[in-house]
């Protein structure tokens, strides 16, 4: 049975399903590279912000009942100071930059061509909102020799340089979570990829 791929705005129901998106978040994120020791308190503050925008999308995929992939998005300006301050502190204009938050997908569902789907409708959703010329994300950056990353892992660089996404090295924010292998919260750079709509 395929997939339903549905996009979910404030007007369509997208609070209806943040509790779906936080346990795919901390589902997804458990593995490299975000080694994310998932925790709903934190998934409840981190999504607030995309609860409140009223130009947020989850293109979201479901199994059944079950979310099991999602791609979230909303403008930039409605974002949180970390993601923000990038390009804030570089002089970049940040009004006409639509965000995409992240794109989460459980490995068996992998390999069918969900990731464009993700992709075309964040920009189209972006396009259809109007005034914006870019899109931006981020994604973590660790080191080649971290003890947990594995031995058949890939960079995702070649898969967002595909769909026309460019690298920015000076453009990083940081934040902080709790590993899997670790006791506190430590902080991460993320490095920030853009592309123009």
């Amino acid at each position: 049975m395929p997939l339903d791929v549905r996009t979910l705005t404030p007007a369509t129901g997208l609070a209806d399903h943040l509790g779906d998106l936080a346990r795919l978040r901390m589902r997804v994120f458990h593995d490299w590279p975000y080694l994310y020791d998932g925790d709903a308190e934190e998934e409840r503050k981190y999504l607030s912000a995309f609860a409140r925008s009223t130009g947020a999308v989850c293109i979201a995929a479901f199994d059944g009942g079950d979310m099991v992939g999602a791609s979230t998005g909303l403008p930039l300006t409605d974002e949180h100071d970390e993601i923000k301050r990038p390009f804030i502190e570089a002089g970049i204009p940040i009004d006409n930059i639509f965000y995409g938050a992240e794109s989460v997908l459980l490995p068996d569902h992998r390999g069918g061509g969900l990731y464009r789907k993700f992709m075309d409708g964040r920009e189209a959703h972006a396009r259809q909102l109007g005034g914006f010329d870019r899109m931006a994300f981020c994604g973590v950056i660790r080191p080649d020799d971290h003890p947990l990353k594995p031995a058949d892992a890939k960079p995702l660089d070649d898969v967002w340089r595909h769909f026309g996404y460019a690298p920015r090295e000076d453009l990083v924010c940081h934040f902080a979570w709790k590993d899997i292998d670790q006791d506190a919260e430590t902080e991460k750079p993320l490095k920030f990829w853009l592309k123009a709509l």
